[in-house]
């Protein structure tokens, strides 16, 4: 499939939107109302989805699942441009759920020219390199011949897959928490080339779950998104807008 790797806002765009880490699956009903929400009274030129808008997607025979399809249902109401950038948790959603959801299919890096900037779209996975288990599993599963080997499975046994890996991910990353060591972040470096690679300044990703602005020297710096969970209390979750007096970050339910 063809991916896009540049976009030129036409003059007609004052503002944009962007969100990552969703984390949607059929015990986020909260989180999906609050995004519907969110985007009826979305006031924003075009939306950017950087990736793990799913928690887990396992082919695009899964739209048929009620939140899939209550997604895509709610996407098909929008008017606006609908952008989305694979990420770790949702690399496999492919042109038919993208077509389903009126969505345009974004390169792992991808240049967005916009009021008088340009960025640089990515998800964040792939800049973290100390996490060196990870990336050796990120090559892997975006190898072609490993996904159509697992997208050939019935789909009850890749859901069944998906959870196993979902769980062992979330024990993993609790023993990390409790011995108290820090959660890998985009190298630095790599970062920095990406960058001046693409002419940009400006990186935006999510991924981290960290959000906010990390400076990077030389006139660089990362813009962070932050993940929603509206199934718990607080509620956490934002969105980046962009336009010509610059960045603001909005929490949807406020």
């Amino acid at each position: 499939m063809t991916l896009i790797d540049r976009i030129v806002a036409p003059p007609s765009w004052r503002r944009l939107a962007f969100v990552s880490d969703l984390h949607l699956g059929p015990e986020t009903a909260a989180t999906q109302q609050a995004f519907e929400d969110w985007i009826a009274g979305l006031d924003a030129d075009a939306l950017f989805i950087l990736g793990d808008l799913f928690e887990a997607w396992v082919g695009d025979d899964a739209i048929h699942l009620p939140y899939a399809r209550r997604f895509a249902d709610a996407m098909q109401a929008q008017s606006r441009p609908i952008y989305f950038l694979h990420g770790n948790r949702d690399f496999l959603l492919g042109p038919a759920m993208a077509a389903a959801c009126r969505m345009q299919l974004l390169d792992e890096r991808c240049v967005l020219e916009a009021f008088g900037e340009r960025l640089l779209l990515t998800h964040g996975d792939a800049q973290c390199l100390d996490d060196a288990a990870y990336q050796a599993f990120r090559a892997q599963v975006r190898q072609p011949d490993w996904q159509q080997g697992f997208l050939a499975r019935p789909l009850p046994e890749r859901l069944h897959i998906a959870a196993q890996m979902r769980d062992a991910s979330q024990r993993s990353q609790g023993a990390q928490k409790a011995m108290g060591l820090p959660f890998a972040d985009p190298d630095a470096a790599l970062c920095r080339q990406q960058l001046q690679s693409a002419g940009c300044t400006l990186m935006l990703h999510g991924h981290t779950h960290r959000p906010g602005r990390y400076e990077l020297g030389d006139g660089l710096a990362r813009l962070v998104l932050s993940d929603w969970d509206c199934e718990s209390e607080p509620r956490r979750g934002d969105a980046l807008i962009g336009s010509l007096q610059g960045w603001e970050r909005q929490q949807p339910w406020a």
